[in-house]
């Protein structure tokens, strides 16, 4: 704590510096609530609306958080694949590309159509798919930094591909595969909540923005997105302790 304290302090004063900043900009230049409303307004129906956020924020959670570990699976696998075999390596990294270029809001009405109104397998999809691309890469890439030592080790032994990539590949890829789940938390939440945009069941941050926004509740609205602040900052944190949990030497050798 008292070596993490020095390093918490400066982005919690900029950030009650730019919290002030917002507040006397809103009132004294007497802005409208439906430009920017004034971070009191936002806190009075974050507070309010707290009930409401807290169930709209696990909605939307569970369906990032399903569609994080999905996708994380299929990239792991696919890497694992990959990096076994040369050819699939050559096809299926511009495949990823085009993954990665398919923009949520083309996607998320397509996948609604396919599926009933009332399911949340749409929304998964999309967060899955944007979360493939970042793992899958970084995954890859740490497969292929395997130090000749060790291979030449695993070859002594008479390894088998397989075993060589489970016990000497995998173990050394876990920096680029952290590397990959910190930028994928951040956008399984944003692929959750924009998918929610496009249809489908109506209990999510993302429904809750657009029904407040309509209505011109616009206080109420950036209530619900400072929700999906939160959450997305929750599902960072976490990665970063399951981080720090799998890979405990790694903060040793910093400290």
């Amino acid at each position: 704590m008292r070596r993490a304290l020095p390093s918490l302090v400066p982005p919690l004063l900029f950030g009650i510096l730019a919290l002030a900043g917002w507040e006397l900009f809103v009132t004294l230049g007497r802005v409208a609530p439906f430009i920017l409303p004034a971070p009191s307004a936002i806190w009075h129906e974050l507070t309010v609306q707290r009930g409401n956020v807290w169930d709209a924020a696990l909605a939307s959670g569970a369906n990032a958080l399903i569609g994080l570990v999905g996708g994380t699976l299929v990239a792991v696998l696919a890497a694992l694949a990959t990096s076994r075999f040369r050819l699939l390596g050559e096809v299926s990294v511009p495949f990823a590309a085009v993954l990665n270029a398919l923009p949520i809001i083309a996607l998320a009405p397509i996948l609604n159509n396919m599926f009933e109104s009332t399911s949340s397998v749409p929304r998964r999809l999309v967060t899955a798919i944007v979360v493939f691309f970042p793992v899958f890469l970084n995954t890859l890439r740490g497969l292929r930094e395997v130090d000749p030592v060790h291979q030449e080790l695993m070859h002594t032994y008479a390894a088998s591909g397989w075993t060589f990539a489970v016990k000497v590949r995998l173990p050394g890829a876990l920096g680029h595969l952290f590397t990959g789940l910190r930028q994928a938390s951040s956008l399984a939440v944003i692929a959750a909540v924009v998918a929610e945009y496009f249809g489908g069941l109506q209990d999510g941050l993302g429904s809750r923005i657009t029904s407040a926004a309509a209505f011109t509740a616009y206080p109420r609205a950036w209530a619900y997105v400072a929700g999906a602040c939160l959450l997305g900052l929750t599902f960072y944190l976490v990665t970063l302790l399951l981080e720090r949990l799998a890979m405990p030497w790694r903060q040793r050798l910093i400290a």
